[in-house]
């Protein structure tokens, strides 16, 4: 659907939960925990809700499951009772894709509401598998089918009308329709936490016609695969909305609750706990967006779409999780009654992160699903490639994806040199100017610049798999502020004049650029800069002469060039009286003293600037409006500061040193392993989102801190399992070697350490996100 109608579709599901009281009547539900389930039912056939996911020529709305995601997650921000998930999302899922005509006729009940069908597939707790195991049937010889077994955790309960049974039969699987009131069948109902209900069945020898066969063999194993992986999609979105329901109730609660005179949301531990619960949950939505995407194209094989539905169910229900926990104690006393209204969504989150595999249990099958899968599809790139490098004027959007991976690892695998491949330190000029030399030339060095401007121009998804492919061949970062930051503002911001002078010196690696923004007592307080420019006027023209120093400038040493910011107007406001200029660093007056890092490396320099002459027509924008020029560049700073480059390049070490050690053979180490890389995943999902925002020639809204908190966070948790992992490995100073290359187990966890200051102090961007973004109080 497109974006204006899966809108539609929301706002009217909002709607609908808010006049009818959804949140009343769950907690109703939980107060009368034996009522019937399916009152309100009649309600919800009226709005067509039970075939949302049914083809029109059944009497559905064939929403498809991005529409069904929209009024899965308004569900899950109001709490409500009805059985959406199980009845309208995994029985008609599972029915429409039978071709029976007993099969037809049960969807078209449940599409007109008078049929609640159940799916009975669960055999043991924490099973993923849609393998039948125990459940048997056989064919009698008097005609019909025996039907043998237990199923756990069938959902409605007491509401259901029958039942949708996988069984295992004499060569394969079974789905059977078992009505309720057939003999032999026993269920035992189990209350659940938010009010609803389950129940535990046994079947002893039920004795079925054979037109209780909905389906046998391959064609119903399949569709069990991918009714129950596309109801796991739909359960993150509700466990989506559930999670942002529950933090806009505490932003709510946090502006208007008053304690020591003040706000309590005003206090900064409270603000950084809830923008916390802010990043989880736009992570876990950049995460089901591209989930959604890619379910609906409706090309994925059955175990793709598993891995997929395993990737956003792990995410939705950790972020859901942590909402739940926060909002309690953000609450405080209040939030630990049964009379709050938080008490309803933190137990639906709690019934819906437990039921259809939990956290830890997707996480293992992602790993497992996509591990073998990786491998197959790279021995394919690689025998595949036909060494044809394509133009950077090529219409990237139009490549498939698998192809453009070929030719990009082709292309380093003849290209880049073997010797600076997983460096354990950021990269020298003098160290990796070849290389430059060697994508401009092949024109691919500024990979998201416009091609009208001389770049590539790639489109998100071709620009995350470019960096996915740097990342995984080692490739070293080159002194790269002139392509990721200086470049991109002066497209935007520049004057042609500028544009012409400056841009193609870039791409040539004639100008190697810095930055010169923080001082000594103005790193994060960025607007208490001193260094001072005075305009004036001599035979060579309109100029400033600029004093000061600025420090932390990310080498410095190597750069010809730097952009800065400096004090024009001292009487102004903090502010008002900044200006945005660029400085040829050759200049005389201008002295450069390398710092050494935690690492001992010279990554870091002091420069000090002592009457250094600057022409006018180096600034950029308006005279005293560098302050708006800056917070532009901060954007820019912070999209590339959290897009996944450094952390998929330490898990790449991380999966090096795992593999060489046999530490997957651990089951805690490959369990923290794939977390990690769901986290580095789904920070791929959240800054693709923003990426194409730069794309567009939008500005980045206040939001993107959180990419620099999540990257940087991620980049430190695998940086310190690297470590941990490495065991005595991880006290050797400097460069190991590993299968043949270069290694270094600290490196990722102290350059990590670093990423959590630079570009901005985690905590100040989190201040950021609490005041421009939460609109908490100050």
């Amino acid at each position: 659907m497109d974006s204006d109608s899966l809108l539609a579709v929301r706002e009217a599901a909002l709607d609908y939960f808010t006049r009818s009281g959804a949140t009343a009547r769950r907690r109703a539900r939980t107060e009368r925990p034996d009522a019937d389930e399916a009152e309100g039912w009649r309600e919800i056939a009226a709005l067509g809700w039970p075939g949302m996911l049914a083809p029109e020529a059944a009497g559905g709305l064939a929403l498809g499951l991005d529409g069904a995601a929209e009024i899965l997650r308004a569900a899950g921000e109001h709490a409500a009772p009805e059985p959406l998930l199980a009845v309208a999302g995994l029985s008609a899922l599972l029915l429409a894709r039978l071709a029976s005509p007993a099969a037809s006729a049960l969807l078209a009940d449940l599409v007109a509401g008078r049929s609640l069908p159940a799916l009975a597939w669960q055999e043991s707790a924490g099973d993923l598998s849609a393998v039948p195991l125990a459940c048997g049937c056989e064919v009698r010889s008097g005609g019909g089918v025996l039907l043998q077994g237990d199923k756990l955790m069938v959902l409605p309960g007491a509401a259901a009308s029958g039942w949708l049974v996988s069984a295992r039969g004499e060569e394969d699987a079974v789905l059977l329709w078992v009505p309720r009131g057939t003999g032999g069948v026993s269920e035992t109902i189990v209350p659940l936490v938010d009010g609803s209900q389950a129940a535990n069945l046994r079947f002893e020898e039920v004795v079925l016609p054979a037109d209780a066969v909905l389906a046998s063999g391959p064609a119903a194993q399949e569709a069990l695969r991918q009714a129950l992986a596309a109801g796991q999609i739909l359960q993150a979105a509700e466990l989506l909305g559930a999670g942002q329901a529950m933090l806009a109730q505490t932003l709510a609660y946090l502006r208007t609750r008053s304690q020591f005179g003040k706000a309590i949301g005003s206090f900064q531990a409270l603000q950084h706990r809830c923008v916390d619960m802010f990043i989880h949950l736009e992570v876990a939505r950049a995460t089901i967006n591209e989930v959604l995407a890619l379910a609906c194209d409706g090309t994925l094989p059955a175990e793709r779409l598993e891995a997929e539905a395993s990737r956003v169910n792990a995410r939705c229900t950790a972020a859901a999780l942590q909402a739940s926990r926060a909002a309690v104690q953000l609450h405080g006393a209040i939030g630990y009654t049964q009379e709050c209204d938080l008490s309803l969504f933190y137990k639906r989150v709690l019934c819906l992160s437990a039921w259809l595999g939990n956290a830890t249990a997707h996480q293992r099958r992602h790993a497992a699903l996509t591990g073998e899968a990786e491998a197959e599809a790279a021995a394919s790139s690689a025998a595949a490639w036909n060494g044809e490098f394509l133009a950077r004027t090529t219409d990237w959007s139009a490549v498939p994806e698998a192809e453009f991976r070929r030719m990009v690892r082709g292309f380093l695998q003849q290209r880049y040199p073997a010797h600076l491949r997983y460096l354990s330190h950021r990269a020298r000029w003098s160290e990796i100017r070849e290389w430059y030399l060697t994508l401009s030339a092949q024109g691919w060095i500024a990979p998201a610049w416009p091609q009208s401007h001389g770049g590539m121009g790639l489109p998100a998804d071709k620009l995350i798999a470019w960096i996915e492919e740097l990342e995984q061949h080692g490739v070293a970062r080159a002194p790269d502020q002139g392509i990721v930051m200086i470049g991109p503002l002066l497209i935007q911001h520049g004057t042609p004049e500028q544009q012409q002078r400056f841009l193609p010196h870039i791409l040539s690696g004639e100008h190697v650029w810095c930055q010169g923004y923080s001082e000594p007592n103005a790193g994060s307080d960025l607007a208490g800069l001193r260094t001072e420019a005075v305009a004036g006027r001599d035979a060579q023209g309109d100029h400033f002469v600029v004093n000061g120093q600025k420090i932390w400038t990310t080498l410095a040493q190597d750069a010809n060039h730097i952009f800065m910011l400096v004090r024009t107007d001292k009487g102004a406001r903090k502010q008002e009286g900044i200006s945005f200029l660029l400085c040829d660093l050759r200049t005389p007056g201008v002295t450069v003293r390398p710092i050494h890092t935690l690492a001992g490396e010279p990554e870091f320099c002091e420069v000090f600037f002592d009457n250094v002459r600057v022409p006018a027509d180096h600034l950029v924008g308006q005279l005293h409006g560098g302050w708006t020029i800056a917070k532009a560049l901060l954007g820019f700073e912070r999209i590339f500061l959290g897009s996944p480059k450094q952390s998929q390049y330490a898990l790449g070490q991380l999966a090096r040193l795992g593999q060489a050690r046999r530490l997957f053979a651990d089951p805690v180490f490959a369990q923290r392993f794939a977390a990690l890389r769901l986290d580095v995943l789904d920070l791929s999902a959240a800054y693709t989102g923003f990426a194409n925002i730069v794309r567009a020639g939008k500005p980045l809204p206040a939001s993107v801190s959180l990419l620099k908190i999540w990257a940087s966070e991620t980049y430190h948790r695998i940086g310190a399992l690297l470590v941990e992992a490495g065991e005595e490995q991880g006290a050797v100073a400097g460069d190991q070697v590993l299968d043949g290359q270069s290694f270094n187990v600290l490196s990722p966890l102290i350059g990590s350490t670093a990423a959590m200051i630079y570009g901005g102090t985690n905590e100040i961007q989190r201040n950021i996100l609490a005041r421009q973004v939460l609109d908490l109080p100050a």
